[in-house]
């Protein structure tokens, strides 16, 4: 006689139970197991050398999928951890998805084959693009708050951006918030403490889910966090509304999360959920954790895993008997295998694919259609005068536009300003511009240069345009991170799915008494060097306005180089060329011609370029100068010509003799032009010494007009 066993009848109106039915108790557990049954499909393959990387979410499962269960999918703003693979399972990833990612497939919808597994986009789920970098996110999710409270004030704004490139994905709605997360370890980056010092600040709706498994590798918790515990050094933070759960029991996580949750759409400010999870499996399969942790820890871990916890939970209280715990087991085993195979068969991309989504498909600041002619009016303004001229009209014609930065606005007191007249910036640059647009659009940040990128790029995935500052280039270091990992790839990592169209102004440059060595700097070839970054450095005030209104009409990232000794000079003043005046980058302005030597250049040493010209002009000889004003892209077109022209190059540039940004230039020449040259110009060149000045030590700071004028006598002496 076969045999039947007795199970009670669950209770769904236990509190134990907060208020889920019976079907989402075994959601949640289908979840959890696909999850894990991802996980180990993928360590198979890896095993296989079918995939070539693995980083599993096992032992993250329970807090994972009850925060997707409170999340809404396509409303709420996810900024996720490599551990959330049942987050994104619960908000709408499927498992063939997953493992597309895994096999690097064409299809892939989180990088088209681009990014390593468990590096989540999807921008049907506001999945936002992550990278490999740890706690980098967090800032960013501070700017997609701001988005947050920005559009929920300015309607105009949103609507405007629902109409431009990838608009279809920008969205809002009453009540969303913003969800970022990680392990432990990330916690003790910079960026983690800067985004929770401003989501306190401004009171953002933020959503913090700290999964702590105990190591970051093979470190310890106590050995990366001091005490050992992130919710008591977070305790402080004024506004932060903190929690900690069991992360190995869903229901303890749910009734956690949804307090924080509610905390966040209630606009209270944000929320950190502190969730103690395990690690059963290495960090990736790339460790081996039999190396640091001992037999016993392992085995104490073993006790909490979440599966085997939870699954005999819905025995107990009657949810499900074995038998049906075996057979949603059995589907989900089914429903992984199948993915699987049709993810092996799935196509990968082709190898010219990689060129494709480095810049945007939609506006090229390059083209014809960013010439413009001026129509000039009022009286001549300065370098500065005109960032802030400029700025006011882009404003006025794009509510999107957010200009933040240390100093920038007039009075964060706002009361102050009836009776102050306002800083706008160390500068000046964006003087008067809090009085015409107000607070919420432009103000001023704490003096954290990781946070300004980090900020700005979480914005521009919205959808607004932050014209973000960079006080000092010498101080732009601490967002280097920010700029070259995140701001400059998120179009091409996520494969088109998300962008950062932001402007970051940097005041760069010597010249200036006083300056000294951390005043002075330059490197612009350090930016150049990064794909997708837009970099040009004007040397006149007329092109300030040309190229800062193409910087902000164009839809890829673009440091603006304000070279600060050029700000108020009289000798490159212009008078105002109209709200509509544009230049396109990469198109060369012929400062002067000439027939006997070029001198090819940009930023201060245009001008030095001129006094040096007139100085040999009366003299008899004639010189042509180039002014590049757009450094990535550049004129190559106009270099060529004027080379081909005169037979005779001068490179001057404002940065290290070896590997600055003439040198890439005179390489090039040398490569590409070298017939073109004249006989001793060549053998200059072939020796690596080709027409590139920087001072010596005795001399006063940069590149002078004495140097110029040296260097074209020597050429012509030829």
């Amino acid at each position: 006689m076969a045999s039947q066993t007795r199970i009670k009848v669950a209770k769904l109106d236990s509190p134990k139970m907060h208020g889920l039915d019976r079907d989402t108790l075994i959601r949640l557990y289908r979840t959890m197991y696909l999850s894990r049954k991802l996980d180990d499909r993928e360590i198979q393959l890896k095993r296989q050398n079918k995939i070539y990387f693995q980083i599993s979410s096992a032992g993250h499962e329970a807090v994972t999928a009850a925060a997707g269960l409170l999340l809404r999918p396509g409303v709420d703003w996810i900024y996720p951890y490599y551990r959330d693979r049942a987050l994104c399972l619960m908000l709408g990833v499927t498992p063939l998805e997953t493992l597309l990612q895994a096999v690097g497939a064409k299809d892939d919808p989180s990088s088209g084959g681009r990014q390593m597994p468990s590096h989540w986009g999807h921008p049907e789920w506001n999945i936002v693009s992550r990278s490999s970098c740890t706690g980098t996110q967090f800032v960013q999710a501070v700017g997609a708050a701001e988005a947050t409270v920005y559009y929920q004030e300015r309607p105009k704004a949103l609507a405007k951006a629902k109409k431009a490139p990838l608009g279809q994905y920008v969205s809002y709605e009453d009540n969303e918030i913003v969800y970022v997360s990680s392990g432990d370890g990330a916690t003790s980056e910079g960026e983690f403490w800067e985004s929770l010092n401003t989501a306190c600040i401004k009171k953002l709706p933020m959503f913090y889910l700290i999964e702590d498994n105990g190591y970051a590798i093979s470190v310890p918790v106590e050995v990366q966090t001091a005490g050992g515990s992130i919710s008591k050094l977070v305790g402080s933070f004024p506004g932060l509304h903190i929690v900690e759960c069991d992360g190995t029991d869903p229901l303890e996580s749910y009734a956690a999360c949804r307090e924080a949750i509610q905390y966040c759409r209630e606009r209270r400010g944000p929320a950190l959920v502190h969730a103690q999870v395990t690690r059963p499996y290495s960090h990736s399969l790339s460790d081996d954790e039999k190396l640091y942790k001992s037999a016993e820890e392992r085995e104490r871990e073993a006790h909490r895993d979440p599966l085997s916890k939870f699954s005999l939970f819905l025995v107990r209280e009657g949810l499900l008997d074995q038998k049906q715990i075996e057979d949603l087991e059995a589907q989900v085993d089914n429903e992984v295998r199948e993915a699987a195979d049709r993810a092996l068969a799935a196509a990968e991309p082709s190898v010219d694919s990689i060129k494709v989504n480095v810049y945007s498909p939609d506006v090229d600041p390059t083209s014809s259609a960013f010439e413009a002619e001026p129509q000039y009016h009022g009286a001549p303004k300065t370098m500065v005068e005109m960032v802030a001229a400029t700025l006011s009209d882009e404003m006025l014609r794009d509510e999107r536009i957010t200009v933040f930065g240390e100093d920038v606005a007039d009075a964060s007191r706002e009361e102050n300003l009836k009776s102050v007249k306002g800083k706008g910036g160390v500068f000046k640059a964006t003087a008067g511009l809090q009085r015409k647009f107000g607070a919420d659009r432009v103000f001023n940040s704490p003096l954290a240069e990781a946070s300004i990128v980090g900020r700005a790029i979480g914005m521009a995935t919205r959808g607004l345009k932050p014209v973000a500052e960079i006080q000092f280039f010498d101080y732009i270091w601490p967002a280097m991170m920010q700029i070259r990992d995140e701001l400059c790839v998120t179009r091409w990592r996520s494969n088109g799915a998300f962008k950062c169209p932001a402007v970051i102004r940097v005041a760069i440059g010597g010249y200036l008494t006083g300056g000294a060595v951390y005043h002075s700097q330059s490197g612009e070839s350090i930016f150049t060097h990064c794909p997708g970054l837009r970099v040009v450095m004007p040397s006149t005030a007329l092109d300030v306005a040309g190229l800062l209104r193409t910087a902000i009409r164009c839809d890829d990232p673009v440091m603006f180089l304000e070279h600060k000794h050029l700000y108020r000079q009289p000798y490159n003043r212009s008078e105002y060329p109209g709200p509509d005046y544009t230049v396109p980058f990469g198109k060369a302005r012929v400062v002067t011609e000439g027939s006997d030597v070029s001198i090819i250049t940009y930023g201060a040493l245009v001008h030095r370029a001129e006094v040096a010209a007139a100085q040999l002009g009366r003299d008899g000889a004639s010189v042509e100068i180039i002014d590049l004003r757009s450094l990535s892209p550049y004129d190559w077109e106009a270099i060529a010509a004027t080379v081909r022209k005169n037979h005779r190059v001068i490179v001057a540039y404002e940065d290290m003799l070896s590997w600055g940004y003439g040198a890439e230039i005179a390489a090039r020449i040398a490569d590409e032009l070298f017939e073109e040259l004249d006989a001793p110009v060549r053998r200059v060149a072939a020796m690596d010494t080709f027409c590139a000045y920087q001072p010596n030590l005795e001399d006063v700071i940069l590149p002078q007009t004495s140097h110029l004028i040296n260097a074209v006598k020597q050429l012509l002496e030829y």
